[in-house]
């Protein structure tokens, strides 16, 4: 089940963040995500148990940017991410959002072939983007509307 975080989620998702992705994070950052975007913010839940969950933040007017998408190991590929990505886009569009962006390792094959696989297209390379030095790919979706 695919819905927006409670903060009585906080501490399940700080825990998935902290033991898939590769950067670290300050607990206040989740709750800034929160407080300002609450409709970019979505968890998966599986039994009761929050099993990833995606971040998104307002660029523009017309420009989302996803900051993070998790999924724990052992639900990945199982389609999660790609049903936390289509609802997130979904509340897009009903936002008149006209594209998405976002930053994965340029040696992320799998992260990069998941949004390629969604219509995501690499327009750039940042170098040294993350906090041990490794470069970064942008990638971008423009969505169409309805």
């Amino acid at each position: 089940m695919i819905r927006k975080f409670q903060a009585t989620d906080m501490f399940s998702v700080i825990k998935i963040a902290s033991e898939t992705l590769t950067e670290q994070y300050s607990p206040s950052l989740f709750n800034y995500f929160f407080e300002t975007f609450p409709e970019l913010f979505l968890v998966a839940e599986k039994h009761h148990k929050i099993i990833g969950f995606i971040v998104g933040i307002r660029f523009t007017d017309e420009i989302v940017r996803i900051v993070m998408l998790s999924i724990l190991p052992s639900y990945q590929r199982q389609y999660f991410a790609t049903e936390l990505l289509n609802r997130l886009i979904i509340t897009l569009k009903e936002e008149n959002i006209k594209q998405i962006s976002l930053e994965v390792k340029t040696n992320n094959e799998k992260a990069i072939s998941f949004y390629k696989k969604h219509g995501f297209t690499i327009i750039d390379t940042i170098e040294k983007f993350y906090q041990n030095g490794e470069n970064a790919f942008m990638m971008k979706r423009v969505l169409q509307p309805y």
